[in-house]
């Protein structure tokens, strides 16, 4: 912000799985994963915009699914105090008589007092601890439901997605705080794709590697890797202020589980079933709009 050395933070997310699964839940979740984007860039959420794009709303169905998003957005607004200071509507969104996932994308903003306290989300530096704050045990019926992994690789959209708003609340400010005392060096919302992508991306956009073999997935794996439970946000540390940051989650309630840590070895390490050279991951992470077009 010119003449201060305050700054701004503006993030945009919508997921039409979950809101087609479930109106109200996929509502809510658009605004919290919104401003947890923000959150992890160092802001502070303070307003909402909004694009709510649906079918034909005379249609029963849909106008039930416009009007549970809506409450599920409001209530999500009202926990994490982010007034709605604007928005639009795209209604009669319809191909061949049917209509179109409900999609609510919804933006945030965020004001950063300090623009030296700005975080990305790729892994700062070797030799940093990571940490999950929220919940790292997943129940796969919730955290698998309308997962970009059962669209990818089983095809299908299916199950019940759920956000736990006081939870989302509690580990948005206890983020936060570990960016704000300067404990946190960097910060990563767990969403599409789950832990092991979150992990991935944060490794991609560095070129640092990661070390976390002695993590072990409680039940399933794929829930494990792959779920899209709510309200989860990556940090890195310092080793000497791991033990400050595990106390901020404390004071907020928030389980903090060390993942592992990073390395400057370049590879990849995630439990006993991922070992891979991190630019083996590059390239099909950059590859792969290039081959689906292709193919």
């Amino acid at each position: 912000v010119k003449g201060t050395n305050r700054a701004i933070a503006l993030s945009t997310d919508g997921n039409g799985r979950y809101c087609y699964l479930d109106p109200r839940a996929g509502g809510a979740i658009a605004v919290a994963e919104a401003a947890r984007n923000v959150v992890c860039a160092g802001g502070e959420p303070v307003a909402a915009t909004d694009c709510l794009n649906f079918g034909n709303p005379e249609n029963l169905e849909v106008y039930y699914q416009l009007e549970e998003a809506i409450n599920g957005m409001a209530a999500a607004c009202e926990m994490l105090d982010t007034p709605v200071v604007s928005g639009n509507v795209s209604l009669y969104n319809e191909s061949g008589g049917s209509p179109i996932y409900p999609t609510p994308v919804v933006g945030i903003l965020g004001v950063l007092e300090d623009v030296d306290q700005a975080r990305g989300s790729a892994f700062a530096a070797a030799g940093l601890e990571v940490y999950l704050l929220g919940d790292a045990d997943l129940d796969p019926s919730g955290g698998l439901a309308g997962s970009e992994y059962l669209m990818a690789v089983h095809g299908f959209a299916a199950g019940q997605p759920a956000i736990d708003l006081d939870r989302e609340a509690a580990v948005q400010k206890a983020c936060l705080e570990g960016i704000r005392t300067g404990l946190v060096r960097s910060a990563h919302d767990c969403a599409d794709g789950g832990l092991a992508v979150a992990l991935a991306e944060s490794a991609l956009q560095s070129g640092f590697g990661l070390e976390a073999i002695g993590w072990v997935a409680d039940g399933r794996v794929d829930a494990a890797l792959f779920g899209e439970a709510q309200a989860r946000i990556l940090v890195t540390v310092e080793p000497e202020d791991a033990t400050e940051l595990e106390s901020i989650a404390s004071r907020h309630r928030v389980p903090a589980l060390r993942i592992g840590a990073t390395t400057d070895d370049g590879r990849f390490r995630l439990g006993t079933d991922i070992d891979l050279p991190v630019e083996e991951l590059r390239k099909i992470y950059e590859e792969a709009l290039p081959a689906l077009l292709a193919g």
